[in-house]
């Protein structure tokens, strides 16, 4: 079974960056496309981004314009630019790897955005 290995995360203010990474134990191009999703205290898990097999990549409408997936082919990880951070961007931050509609996940890395 896939493992993901979730990291970068931690406590910034708000207007700062931070770089997620998830490193894949497999290779990346076994699955339809990477993504990254969170979750609040309280809310449900929200897509992020993703990128797929061909390198296209797409956004959540909340985060478009400031972050950015991009990927390491030969070290099967794939990152999270995470730029003018927000107080709304706190949460727990998730990778994961599906084939079709069968995800696997990461266990989770906490991004807190306060001064």
């Amino acid at each position: 079974q896939v493992q993901l290995v979730e990291s970068g995360g931690g406590l910034v203010q708000p207007g700062g960056s931070l770089k997620l990474s998830c490193v894949v134990s497999e290779n990346i191009f076994n699955f339809n496309a990477i993504s990254w999703h969170r979750q609040a205290p309280g809310k449900e898990r929200d897509f992020v981004a993703s990128i797929n097999v061909g390198g296209r990549t797409d956004y959540g409408d909340s985060v478009q314009g400031r972050f950015i997936i991009s990927r390491n082919n030969l070290a099967n990880t794939v990152y999270l630019q995470m730029n003018n951070l927000k107080p709304e961007d706190t949460a727990v931050y998730y990778c994961s790897a599906n084939i079709l509609s069968r995800y696997s996940w990461g266990q989770g890395t906490q991004v807190t955005v306060s001064s």
